[in-house]
C-alpha cells in the first residue's frame, strides 16, 4: 500500500473536516508526506487552507464542483481547536448574542483570548480574522 493510499484512508476515517499535517506525519518520511499531500490536492480530495492545515472536500449539490466540506467559520474554528488555540466569538458577535445590540456582525472574527495569532487560514479568497484581549484593560465596576 502506498503512502498516498494510507493517507487517503486515514483522512477518510477521521472525524471532522480538518486534517493537520502533523496528524499524518507518522505515515511516511517528510518528503513522502509532502508528495502524498500534493497528490491528494491534485485529486481534489483535500484543499490547503493554511500552513500544515487541510480541509476535506465534497461535491456541491448546486454546481457539481468540488468545494470545502464546511464554511470558513466552521473549518477555521475546528483548525484552531486542533492547534490548541482557545476560540470564542468576537466582540461584535458576543454583543449581538447577548442582545446588547441589534447590529448583525458582517464578518466572522475569532477571539483568541490573550494569544496573538499570526496563522493565516483562508478559503476561496476569504481569510479568517482574529482579535484578542491582549491590550484590553479589565472592566472594573
Amino acid at each position: 500500500m502506498t503512502t498516498q493510499e494510507r493517507m487517503l484512508r486515514a483522512i477518510k476515517q477521521r472525524a471532522g473536516n480538518v486534517v493537520l499535517r502533523q496528524e499524518l506525519a507518522d505515515l511516511g518520511s517528510a518528503s513522502q508526506v509532502t508528495e502524498a499531500l500534493k497528490a491528494l490536492q491534485a485529486r481534489s480530495v483535500i484543499i490547503r487552507i493554511g500552513t500544515g492545515v487541510y480541509a476535506k472536500t465534497r461535491k456541491s449539490s448546486v454546481t457539481g464542483s468540488i468545494v470545502p466540506a464546511g464554511t470558513l467559520e466552521t473549518l477555521g474554528v475546528e483548525a484552531l481547536r486542533k492547534l490548541r488555540v482557545p476560540v470564542a466569538p468576537g466582540a461584535a458577535a458576543a454583543a449581538y448574542n447577548a442582545g446588547t445590540t441589534t447590529q448583525i456582525p458582517g464578518v466572522f472574527v475569532a477571539n483568541t483570548g490573550r494569544r496573538r495569532i499570526s496563522r493565516r487560514i483562508s478559503i476561496g479568497g476569504r481569510t479568517l480574522q482574529y482579535e484578542n484581549n491582549y491590550g484590553r484593560a479589565a472592566a472594573t465596576t
